[in-house]
């Protein structure tokens, strides 16, 4: 039960993760689908402040603190993970099978850690790459 639920918040997680991007950078498109230029049109910025109620700021910055917020998040849930590993280790009380259920905990912690900081390296990469390139100098 406790896998099972546990697997469906993962594939969750990785869902929002995978769309939240997508759906922000496509979200001036379909605002500004008659516009030739729809990333550099007044127009654009008008229909997506009016639209939203987000304000003055840039679609890509939107992005980049939607993607930051979520990994941040799932950050604090990988480091729960391991506090976790470290209490089931603690209150076992020498049981071996209890201690390698800790360890696998922890180790899956660990790595799901790295995965989140390298997901993070990545998208800040990216996100600041794709401002660069596409804003005007």
């Amino acid at each position: 039960m406790k896998k099972t639920l546990f697997k469906k918040a993962v594939i969750l997680a990785m869902a929002l993760f995978v769309l939240t991007p997508v759906l922000s950078f496509s979200l001036p498109a379909l605002a500004a689908s008659d516009t030739l230029n729809p990333w550099g049109s007044d127009t654009l910025k008008d229909n997506i402040k009016t639209t939203t109620g987000l304000g003055e700021r840039d679609p890509r910055d939107i992005a980049a603190s939607v993607i930051r917020v979520i990994l941040g998040f799932l950050g604090i849930i990988a480091v729960v993970i391991i506090l976790l590993g470290g209490f089931k280790w603690m209150t076992a009380g020498g049981n071996e099978d209890k201690v390698g259920e800790a360890k696998k905990l922890i180790i899956a912690g660990i790595i799901g850690l790295v995965i989140i900081v390298a997901a993070f390296a990545i998208a800040t990469f990216v996100l600041n790459s794709l401002i660069t390139a596409t804003t005007e100098s």
